[in-house]
């Protein structure tokens, strides 16, 4: 009986253990021929890493062109590694999805260093290829056979080493913080920033950052000393809604104003730091004027200003705040975090008033938002927050550049007005964007291109994502917060002349 009894046991483990590895195998993605990809993604950026992975997973082919010189862009080489969540007006989180899981670890301590990170990103681009130091040379622009489309044929490029290379596609994503693919394409620019803060610049850009990286600090000591003044005092010496956590801070403006730059191209603002673990710091507050992310040499010269910034800094917060007498730099990013580039005409333009009315579309790909942050521009330094929506729709058309029947834009390629971009450009709206896309690519089948799909294929697709991966993105309502404003102060918000409380 007692053998029986044993056998039976062991059986059910075998079968038990049998199905958790068929489980494993149906999630392991099919081998594939990437001498023939299904998709091409230039550059490295995380939200196009998501739809690479989510592609991937799918059963697609994919490669990775890289026009930088090492893979991760701004999270992994510029280790803009202070994280922002989007949450709807109540305080709930709007996160889904694998990007989901990023801020889970990131939130519970178990990512914050840079190490911790690179691990992260290495699960997206497991089993994917990514060739790094690529020059584009050309774009073969063709007809879309029975359409009014056009389609990028090939994509023509020389490697590190020299070699010419070409590389066909069904799909061609534009994954870079520079437009280095819809650059290319004959679109129209979509007016920036220089619309809302007017200067001498015909077309000007948000500032870029290079992130500071501090050790010493006595993080328990800055919290206390900061948590013991009343909310007048700390407001008096440190600046509007100047907040320490055991995790984050921010505000603290006056910390930033009390600093004299030694250069009109670089100013600190606000301190929004997170505490990374061992009396380790990182903070996202200097910017940096008048970089070109498609200038290797500006990138250049930015970082290196914005290194020697770093050691003028460190010294003047030892001086201003509790807990930071015996702080010392902690090294250098590899590269900056760009915040906005040129962007170029897509199928739908984002504006303002649509993610503050919460408009949903019939082709969602993302459930977004966050607060219409503007950042500044070197003669408009401090930027400004033009209003802060609900929750919006972001829609597949605002990732199809205009006129192109094969091609995707991902993360800051998005099409949003240079308003609407303050919020549209926050990394987890456009990384689920990313993710919903590259599933949609592999279910939609060998013979319909995402920009072909009805609205009847396009629920389907939507019930597909929902089901398999938890994510919703259909029958999600949100509160229109505009709904008073007159036709020309709609107009008016829409062009950056008007700011919402």
């Amino acid at each position: 009986m007692k053998k029986f009894v044993l056998t039976a046991v062991l059986a059910s483990v075998c079968l038990g253990l049998l199905a958790a590895c068929e489980d494993k195998k149906s999630t392991t993605p099919p081998p594939v021929d990437l001498s023939k990809p299904d998709v091409v993604i230039v550059g490295s950026e995380v939200e196009g890493m998501y739809l690479a992975r989510a592609a991937r997973d799918e059963g697609l082919a994919v490669v990775v062109i890289d026009p930088r010189e090492k893979p991760g862009g701004q999270l992994i080489q510029g280790e803009m590694q202070y994280l922002d969540e989007p949450s709807d007006g109540s305080g709930k989180t709007l996160l889904q999805g694998r990007v989901k899981q990023l801020f889970d670890s990131y939130k519970k301590g178990t990512i914050r260093k840079s190490g911790e990170f690179q691990s992260y990103f290495d699960t997206l681009t497991d089993g994917i290829p990514i060739e790094s130091g690529i020059t584009i040379t050309n774009i073969a622009i063709e007809k879309q056979a029975g359409s009014d489309k056009q389609k990028i044929g090939s994509v023509s490029y020389r490697t590190k080493d020299g070699t010419q290379k070409t590389v066909t596609a069904r799909y061609f994503v534009d994954n870079t913080d520079f437009a280095a693919v819809t650059s290319k394409l004959g679109l129209k620019r979509i007016p920036g920033i220089e619309t809302v803060f007017p200067g001498s610049k015909p077309v000007d850009h948000m500032a870029a950052s290079l992130m500071m990286k501090f050790k010493g600090v006595d993080w328990s000591k800055f919290q206390k000393e900061i948590g013991k003044l009343s909310k007048k005092e700390r407001e008096e010496k440190y600046g509007s809604e100047t907040t320490v956590t055991d995790t984050f801070t921010w505000g603290l403006g006056n910390v930033g104003s009390r600093f004299k730059p030694s250069s009109p191209e670089v100013f600190l603002r606000g301190l929004n730091t997170i505490n990374q673990r061992d009396g380790d710091v990182l903070i996202n507050a200097l910017l940096l004027y008048n970089v070109d992310p498609a200038n290797p040499e500006s990138v250049k010269k930015a970082v290196e200003n914005g290194k020697k910034e770093t050691d003028r800094i460190v010294a003047h917060l030892r001086q201003e705040l509790p807990g930071w007498e015996q702080a010392e730099v902690n090294g250098y990013p590899n590269y900056l975090y760009i915040r906005d580039y040129d962007r170029y005409e897509t199928e739908y333009v984002l504006q303002a008033t649509d993610l503050m009315s919460a408009t949903m579309y019939w082709d969602n790909v993302s459930i977004a938002g966050y607060p219409l942050d503007l950042q500044g521009t070197m003669e408009h330094t401090w930027g400004e927050r033009k209003g802060v929506p609900d929750k919006y729709g972001m829609p597949l058309r605002s990732f199809i550049p205009k006129g192109y029947a094969n091609v995707i834009v991902a993360g800051k390629n998005v099409g949003a007005s240079a308003v609407a971009y303050g919020s549209a450009r926050i990394q987890p709206n456009t990384s689920l964007a990313g993710e919903v896309i590259g599933i949609m690519m592999a279910k939609a089948g060998k013979d319909r291109l995402l920009s072909e799909v009805t609205e009847k294929e396009m629920k389907e697709l939507q019930q597909y994502v929902e089901k398999k991966y938890d994510i919703r993105i259909t029958g999600v309502k949100g509160k229109d917060k505009i709904a008073g404003l007159s036709d020309e102060q709609r107009r008016q918000f829409n062009e950056g002349k008007l700011v919402l409380p």
